[in-house]
C-alpha cells in the first residue's frame, strides 16, 4: 500500500460545483508540436482553499497564507452520524493536541450537487477557533450548510483558521496524519484549487521565515 493518500479530487468539467459558481471548461489546442489546453473555472472549483478575503472582503489573499499553516501534521476525524450539522459534541475530546482537524462527513456527489451535505455548525466552529486549530478541511462542497448566512466562514476565517473545502476523504481511516495542502500562488484572488496529500511517514519541519507569508500571521495560535 502507498504511504501517501492524495484527497485531491479529479478536476474535470465534470466536476459539480456550488450553485451560481462557474463551471470548468478546458479548451484545447492542437499547436502541432506541441498542445496546449486553455482553463476556465472558478477560484473555488474542485478541491480548493478559502482565502480570507473570501467572506471578509479584506486584503488577506490566497497567495498570503502562510505556508506553515498548510503543511504539517492533521487529524482526519470521521463525523459520519453528524446529521445535517457538525455540532459541538461531535468534536468533544476529539480536537485535543491537534493543530489541523479535516472533517470526514461521508459526503459522495456521484457527479451531481446535493444541497443537503454534511456542514459545521457555528457552536463547532468556535469549539476550533477556540481550541488552537489552525486548518481545518471537510470533504463537503463548502465547511458551511448549503445557503447558509457565511457566519461559520466568517468565524473562521476571522480567527486565521485556513478553510480546505471539498476533499476526498473515502479512503483514508480516522487517525493522524501530515498534511501537505498547497493552493496555486493566485496573487491578490479570494481562494485557489489546491492539491491536498496526507501521509503517515513524517516531514521535516517548514522553515517558513522569509518570504510575503509571514505578513498575517495567520494560524499562529
Amino acid at each position: 500500500m502507498s504511504d501517501y493518500y492524495d484527497v485531491t479530487h479529479a478536476l474535470s468539467e465534470e466536476t459539480p460545483v456550488y450553485p451560481g459558481d462557474f463551471e470548468p471548461r478546458f479548451s484545447r489546442e492542437d499547436c502541432g508540436q506541441y498542445l496546449l489546453t486553455a482553463i476556465q473555472m472558478s477560484t473555488h472549483s474542485g478541491t480548493h482553499i478559502d482565502a480570507p478575503s473570501h467572506y471578509l472582503k479584506n486584503e488577506e489573499s490566497i497567495d498570503r497564507i502562510p505556508i506553515s499553516a498548510l503543511i504539517g501534521p492533521c487529524r482526519v476525524i470521521e463525523v459520519t452520524g453528524a446529521g445535517g450539522e457538525i455540532m459541538e459534541g461531535h468534536l468533544k475530546g476529539r480536537i485535543a493536541g491537534a493543530t489541523r482537524i479535516l472533517l470526514k462527513t461521508g459526503c459522495n456527489f456521484n457527479g451531481r450537487f446535493d444541497p443537503d451535505y454534511i456542514s459545521l455548525g457555528i457552536t463547532a466552529a468556535k469549539v476550533l477557533t477556540g481550541g488552537g486549530i489552525i486548518a481545518v478541511g471537510i470533504d463537503s462542497p463548502s465547511i458551511e450548510r448549503f445557503h447558509g448566512n457565511g457566519d461559520v466562514h466568517r468565524e473562521l476565517l476571522g480567527k486565521g483558521i485556513v478553510v480546505i473545502e471539498f476533499l476526498d476523504l473515502a479512503g483514508v481511516p480516522e487517525g493522524d496524519y501530515m498534511m501537505v495542502a498547497l493552493p496555486l500562488r493566485l496573487r491578490g484572488l479570494d481562494g485557489s484549487p489546491a492539491r491536498v496529500v496526507l501521509t503517515k511517514s513524517g516531514l521535516p519541519a517548514i522553515n517558513n521565515s522569509a518570504g510575503p507569508h509571514q505578513n498575517l500571521g495567520l494560524g499562529n495560535k
